[in-house]
């Protein structure tokens, strides 16, 4: 068994294979076994892996289900310590495994952790997945340090420091394989956004630590599944986030929380209505009937679940700090308003 593995989900990228596993391959291969899973791509990803990165282990999913269950899948396969999850897109550098293992191993509580996340094609910009680190508004919205919504930082050494978050962007996702196992990993009927943000908050309610680590750099070219105009992401988004919070917000939040949400995702679908963008607003009705319909399901799953009051949820509305009092960074924040 290794220590450390990266697996790199890919479905139809074999040109980011091409493009990116390289330099995965140049500065990783002497810290960890090194991983495609292929989620039943249609393209030449197996030829190319096969012929041009001899050195890479492949693990060919029957079906692409997703990114969710795609890892899921994949990991049963896979014996290490940690998993280091990354998408296709990503180009890491020298020296970015160690950091983040090394501050893993100082405290048994950090279940997760992710490097600093920016553009591949704007190197001195934060990149939206992720960017200096997760957080969560109460309502559910997520933003990051160095991100909030479409607003994002130049990185001037502002978020150089260790921090702990809410959750680490799925793009460089540095877990502890036990945790991910015995808390059942990636939520499969999430099938791609939002279920590292789920997993993150179910460990937090466990009690986890979610660390940010500066000391390691990374470059995402970022929608490289599914564009940001595309409808089925703004449905996905919707209806995972729908289903993120009625999993994991504690009791005495849930129903409030949820109403709030109702009325606010009813804006924004009228929002995207008066844009013309029929599609975009078709797809939050959409998103809410499946919740209706899963709710059943999704409630055994919040059963399971060992709800708290967890730290770095921001409690305060992020949509109308940014949208009406036109807070576009982090540091503009009420840092009084994360809970700790």
């Amino acid at each position: 068994m290794r220590k450390i593995a990266v697996v790199i989900l890919n479905w139809n990228g074999q040109e980011f294979l091409r493009k990116f596993l390289p330099s995965v391959v140049k500065f990783s291969i002497d810290d960890a076994e090194i991983i495609v899973a292929d989620n039943a791509s249609t393209d030449d990803s197996i030829k190319v892996l096969e012929t041009e990165f001899p050195q890479v282990r492949i693990i060919k999913n029957e079906t692409n289900s997703g990114f969710s269950s795609g890892y899921n899948n994949a990991l049963k396969h896979v014996k290490a310590k940690y998993y280091v999850l990354i998408n296709s897109d990503l180009e890491v550098t020298k020296n970015w495994i160690n950091p983040v293992i090394d501050l893993m191993e100082s405290d048994e509580n950090i279940a997760v952790c992710q490097p600093k996340i920016k553009s591949y094609h704007e190197k001195e910009m934060f990149e939206y997945a992720g960017a200096a680190g997760g957080f969560l508004d109460k309502y559910g919205y997520p933003f990051c340090r160095g991100r909030i919504f479409q607003s994002m930082e130049k990185d001037e050494g502002q978020y150089n420091d260790v921090c702990e978050i809410f959750w680490a962007s799925g793009s460089s996702f540095f877990v502890k394989a036990e945790l991910f196992n015995k808390y059942g990993g990636f939520d499969g009927d999430f099938f791609a956004h939002m279920e590292e943000i789920d997993l993150c908050w179910r460990l937090k309610n466990e009690g986890f630590k979610i660390m940010y680590c500066p000391d390691s750099t990374v470059f995402h070219v970022g929608g490289g599944t599914l564009p940001k105009s595309l409808s089925k992401k703004t449905y996905l988004n919707f209806r995972n986030n729908f289903i993120l919070m009625y999993k994991n917000l504690p009791y005495g939040r849930v129903i409030r929380t949820i109403i709030a949400r109702l009325i606010l995702d009813a804006v924004a679908g009228m929002k995207f209505l008066s844009q013309g963008d029929y599609k975009d607003s078709l797809a939050v009705m959409r998103a809410h009937i499946f919740f209706y319909r899963r709710l059943r399901t999704t409630r055994a799953k919040r059963k399971l679940i060992s709800h708290r009051q967890v730290s770095c949820l921001y409690n305060s509305n992020i949509v109308f700090e940014h949208f009406m009092w036109k807070k576009k960074y982090f540091s503009q924040l009420d840092a009084n308003k994360f809970s700790k």
